[in-house]
């Protein structure tokens, strides 16, 4: 395939390069160096989320030049282009947080105006942190051109005093420097070893939740998504994506060809069964919102509910990134859960092949230890669930994995901030067996509906991780543990039942009849609705206000627009 062979009929970028009149767009392509041959083939955007904000995202400039390297040697001309990532680690804790889910959505919004006005015809999308993942993939199946994705890689473990850490140790570590259980100098040093390399966090926490996802979904490479970002084999990857998008263009093979309610529900067992974040309940309905496809927080729950768990991964287990790759790598998951029957092989992927033709060659591996067979799992049912009752109408999600006990009851503590509850968390003002509950924190109270791991990090630290339950309309990072429910809806500030609780009602949490309920009556829940009066808002200007006029509920993703159901034509087809 070459500019000579292809025609550019059916692709975006004619309205830029083809015919008399576009000589003036095509002297700008002579003014960056580009030949005649080039700007006659097809064009592939090379995005990243490059950025010196954090580790996560440092890497994917150097990525990207491989990237490119593979679109050239393809006969595709790459025009390579950053947008922003908000590093919840870094975000974490303080207002700042309030940006993160915002984030996705502009994240998803830039790259789609992106390729737009420069009329790329097909993308080839660079991710490395938490939101900056479903935020590419969203703008990949919003644009549907012919699209491949990568991960920037997860960090590698750091060592202290003889084990393998992770950021998620620090955040805990400051609970155990809260009692007394940790020295300064202790701390210093763990913040100082924990985080040491380039990647995105080594646990099965949000970015490698959702690298597990472009895998399982369809949208990756295998095996692309677990190798670690300082390994030499993510430029092979990167390489490989460059030249495969290409053969995509050839056949117009698309996202939302792979992206269909089947590939949904594997995405959502691979998440069940590692162990993965919370967060994928959020960006797996808004990834098929893109799609037009229905398919909401209750779905993915019904799938989590009857997954097993087979990766013994931090934060409810043992082992990071780094030796999931090495053990086998994501086609090692997949493998035995296709296998056992709770994958569908029928799916198509950016290899042009079904999930079962690349995983046909993939062989057990019996020398490891990071991952059991379906048929034998850690537990029967998967570690992450989904949640419903008088308390969430519209469903709650908990982590499971890696707990010992999954029933809780107890009088409810509430705190209407993060910030509240962490300086309660931080005094030691709480009593075991309490439920905490913070409220007024979701997509549209927060605004932004910023995760909790700093309290519930400080929590574990303080040997209180499951002597105490809380409850949010927020979020919850990956690397949280312990009985943490989230994203409760509907939300406080729009008057669901979480922002009528009262210290002291009992609440009623069942994992494993996956319930959420207050000991009140129905006619005592509308006296109080009736008394409650919203909140006023600080954030009234700017991209958090504007996210927040936009959003709708954590049930359906968090998403600020119509979506593939509202489309009239995509952009691939303009």
């Amino acid at each position: 395939m070459d500019a000579r062979s292809f025609d550019k009929s059916r692709l975006p970028s004619r309205h830029v390069t083809e015919g008399p009149e576009r000589a003036p767009h095509r002297s700008y392509y002579y003014a960056m160096g580009l030949s005649p041959e080039q700007i006659h083939q097809p064009f592939v955007g090379v995005a990243t989320c490059w950025n010196e904000a954090a580790p996560c995202n440092i890497s994917l400039m150097r990525q990207a030049q491989s990237v490119k390297q593979g679109v050239a040697a393809g006969n595709g001309t790459p025009r390579e282009f950053c947008t922003i990532t908000v590093t919840d680690g870094i975000a974490m804790g303080h207002e700042g947080m309030k940006a993160s889910l915002a984030s996705r959505e502009v994240i998803a919004d830039s790259v789609e105006l992106t390729m737009r006005g420069h009329g790329y015809d097909a993308l080839v999308g660079m991710a490395g942190c938490d939101k900056s993942l479903p935020g590419m993939m969203m703008a990949m199946l919003r644009l549907n051109v012919p699209a491949i994705f990568i991960y920037g890689g997860s960090i590698l473990p750091g060592t202290f005093k003889g084990r393998d850490v992770t950021v998620v140790d620090v955040f805990e570590a400051v609970g155990l420097h809260s009692v007394g259980k940790m020295s300064d100098e202790d701390l210093e040093l763990l913040e100082q070893v924990a985080c040491p390399s380039a990647g995105a966090c080594g646990g099965q926490f949000t970015a490698n939740t959702m690298a597990m996802v472009s895998e399982a979904i369809g949208l990756a490479l295998p095996y692309s998504a677990g190798a670690p970002a300082p390994y030499e084999i993510r430029d092979r990857f990167c390489m490989a994506a460059g030249e495969k998008v290409m053969e995509l263009v050839r056949q117009n093979i698309r996202p939302r060809d792979i992206v269909t309610r089947k590939a949904l529900e594997n995405a959502a067992t691979v998440v069940a069964a590692s162990g993965g974040s919370t967060n994928a309940g959020l960006h797996l309905p808004a990834m098929a919102h893109e799609c037009g496809i229905e398919f909401n927080l209750f779905d993915v729950a019904e799938i989590f509910r009857k997954t097993p768990y087979i990766a013994d991964l931090k934060p409810g287990g043992q082992y990071v990134a780094k030796d999931l790759f090495e053990a086998g790598g994501v086609p090692l998951v997949m493998k035995t859960l296709l296998d056992n029957g709770y994958l569908h092989g029928d799916c198509l992927t950016v290899t042009g092949r079904t999930i079962a033709e690349n995983l046909e060659k993939v062989k057990w591996n019996p020398d490891q230890v990071v991952v059991r067979s379906a048929d034998n799992p850690i537990t029967p049912t998967g570690g992450v669930v989904g949640l419903r009752g008088n308390l969430a109408p519209e469903g709650a999600i908990v982590k499971v994995a890696g707990m010992k006990t999954l029933k809780f009851s107890g009088p409810a503590r509430c705190f209407d901030s993060e910030q509240e509850c962490f300086e309660a968390v931080k005094k030691r003002q709480y009593e075991d067996g309490e439920v905490l509950v913070i409220r007024y924190v979701g997509p549209k109270g927060g605004p932004g509906m910023p995760e909790m791991l700093s309290t519930t990090a400080a929590l574990y630290g303080q040997g209180a991780g499951e002597k105490v339950a809380l409850i949010t309309d927020g979020r919850f990072s990956g690397g949280t543990r312990g009985f943490c429910i989230g994203h409760v809806g509907p939300e406080a500030s729009l008057g669901g039942p979480i922002g009528l609780l009262e210290n002291g009602d009992v609440i009623e949490i069942d994992a494993v009849e996956g319930t959420l309920s207050v000991q009140l009556s129905d006619e005592e829940l509308e006296a109080r609705r009736a008394k409650w009066q919203p909140r006023e808002s600080n954030y009234r200007s700017g991209a958090v206000w504007k996210f927040a006029q936009q959003v709708g509920p954590a049930r359906d993703g968090a998403v600020t627009h119509p979506g593939g159901k509202a489309e009239v034509i995509s952009y691939a087809d303009l």
